[in-house]
């Protein structure tokens, strides 16, 4: 990265990973809606200069800009690349603008989509950088597990130029069906995870991970929170890089598979070990001067090793309680492979260690057997979302081998108060009074139906994940009932419908067509109406919106058409259309 700065600004931890994607000369952006990541992908589809097409994507544009270099192989030789600017993009469907992003910047050029699958983004993804042209996916949490086939394929096989993911997770559940933490996938797939603190690590992160993404020939994950976005701090940019990027080496097939796992294993991993024990990016901040640490020798010494938004609420503690002045603190952003000989060291010379990360003991449950590690397997702090609230107690405790934290009786009111339900004026509220149907389950998903399976609805049974309302309703007893929005039938519900057809099971299928993601932000849903119409011959359509124009009782009307289907052996389906009042 050339020292050069291009601009300083104070933004907060999303716009800092935007304005280093700018800084990066990347191609093409994919992402899937969803929690947090949905105002990430949002500010690259409002960016200047942008002509929005109908399938909900963004072609940004700039003026040509001439960049000489080269690339490299798989084994350090050098490759030709190819210019990205403007070769995969029709100039006719391109809107160009004088304006740019800041006054100092030019826009780079790029495409930016949302996608209905989180392995199909990937995949586009690979298809880019494979031809030298950088990508970046934008996923939330629950996306990882889609996208992980092709994502743990691409480490071994390689890839050409840089591709980054980066994973929103959730800590608290504020928009989830769980609280999983992106981290593990740089294990399970062996790749290096950056969790930035701040805006300015932000920045410095994505930066660093396209280098290295490019150096390697592999993707790298990035994990973000919602606690990110809100952070603010200054940074400094710098000019994107001005070589061409490397295509894929296809000199890697000379290799079998077992000889990739092996080159893989000698050659790339033991680069990413290095990088992250000697990257800047985790560093260990003193409270406590040198010359008064020896004044106090003998004392106890304590220290806390944080990643991710979390290292910032640890500096707020030990800065502004006071009370904590003589606490180290070792600070991760680069949190897989984990910098092991770095946290063995500072192990050495504490007393105890208080790890403090969001989510899962990831961090924790690595360097535990070290005996003096403590956190969220000791209780001293909760799983999922962390508070300064949460540090603050931890720290007071430190000297207690096992905390058992007491019951919040004001949080816990305060959950079940906020807790999301169906929209009041929704259109699909007389089909959840009437799912309530004796002996007849009924499976949801993780669309707005899944709020409509607590009291005092009670519409829905089970809800397992995006798209899968159809597989699971086909493993019923005997023939349910299968509610599944639009979305997440072009999710991957669409594989659960062809598998129901193959297999000839018993089931029948609500499709509630609303014709937007309401849970993500509205953004548009492509009509599968024909193509199901072509899988499955007994189709309906119910227009709740359009027969209570006509001053018909849409609710029993649609009642008696649910009950005559159920009564009927094959499958079933029904597009129920309603106009979601929030979009």
């Amino acid at each position: 990265m050339k020292e050069e700065t291009i601009h300083e600004t104070a933004c907060n931890g999303f716009e800092a990973l935007y304005f280093a994607v700018l800084d990066s000369d990347v191609a093409l952006i994919t992402g899937v809606p969803g929690y947090p990541v949905t105002s990430l992908m949002e500010l690259f589809l409002k960016t200047c200069g942008s002509t929005e097409t109908e399938t909900g994507s963004s072609i940004i544009s700039s003026p040509d800009i001439s960049r000489t270099g080269n690339g490299s192989d798989i084994n350090g030789s050098d490759i030709n690349g190819s210019d990205i600017n403007g070769s995969d993009i029709n100039s006719s469907n391109i809107s160009r603008s004088n304006k740019s992003c800041l006054p100092e910047v030019n826009c780079p050029a790029y495409r930016a989509s949302w996608l209905t699958n989180e392995k199909v983004a990937l995949e586009v993804a690979l298809g880019a950088s494979v031809s030298g042209r950088r990508a970046l996916v934008l996923v939330k949490h629950v996306g990882m597990n889609l996208l992980s086939d092709p994502l743990i394929t691409s480490v071994t096989h390689t890839i050409g130029a840089g591709l980054i993911i980066i994973a929103g997770d959730d800590p608290g559940v504020k928009g989830s069906q769980n609280e999983q933490d992106s981290r593990w996938y740089g294990k399970i797939a062996e790749v290096a995870v950056f969790d930035p603190s701040s805006p300015e690590t932000a920045y410095r992160s994505l930066r660093r991970a396209y280098e290295l993404s490019e150096e390697r020939h592999i993707p790298v994950i990035i994990r973000v929170t919602a606690g990110l976005e809100k952070s603010r701090g200054k940074i400094k940019r710098f000019p994107a890089p001005s070589v061409l990027h490397p295509e894929f080496d296809r000199s890697i097939w000379k290799l079998r598979m077992v000889e990739k796992h092996e080159h893989f294993h000698s050659k790339v991993y033991p680069m990413l070990e290095y990088e992250s024990e000697n990257t800047d990016l985790n560093e260990i901040r003193e409270k406590v001067k040198r010359e008064d640490a020896e004044r106090t020798e003998g004392e106890k010494s304590f220290g806390v090793i944080s990643s991710g938004f979390a290292s910032s609420l640890v500096e707020e503690v030990l800065v502004k309680s006071g009370k904590h002045k003589k606490i180290s603190h070792f600070v991760l952003n680069l949190v897989n492979p984990l910098p092991l000989k770095k946290i063995g060291v500072f192990l050495k010379d504490k007393q105890k260690v208080l790890v403090v990360e969001e989510s899962e003991p990831f961090i924790e449950e690595q360097i535990r057997i070290e005996g003096n590690v403590y956190g969220k397997k000791t209780g001293h702090l909760p799983y999922g979302q962390v508070t300064s609230k949460d540090i603050d107690f931890a720290l007071e405790h430190i000297e207690e081998e096992k905390v058992s934290r007491p019951a919040d009786p004001g949080l816990i009111e305060s959950r079940k108060k906020s807790r999301a339900s169906i929209c009041e004026d929704c259109p699909y509220l007389p089909l959840y009074n009437f799912l309530r149907i004796s002996g007849v389950r009924v499976a949801g998903d993780m669309g707005c139906s899944v709020r409509s399976a607590p009291e005092p609805l009670s519409a829905v049974d089970v809800s397992f994940a995006l798209g899968s309302a159809i597989s699971v309703a086909c493993g019923f007893e005997r023939k349910g009932i299968a509610v599944i929005g639009d979305f997440a039938l072009a999710h991957s519900g669409i594989l659960g419908l062809l598998n129901a057809v193959s297999e000839g099971h018993e089931v029948l299928v609500l499709v509630l067509q609303n014709e937007v993601a309401a849970m993500t932000g509205g953004q548009k849903v492509p009509d599968l109406r024909k193509v199901i119409e072509a899988i499955v011959p007994d189709v309906s359509v119910f227009d709740m919106d359009g027969r209570k124009e006509k001053e018909q009782a849409s609710g029993s009307e649609l009642s008696d058409l649910i009950t005559e289907k159920l009564a009927l052996p094959g499958i079933s389906v029904i597009f129920i259309k309603g106009v979601c009042r929030k979009y």
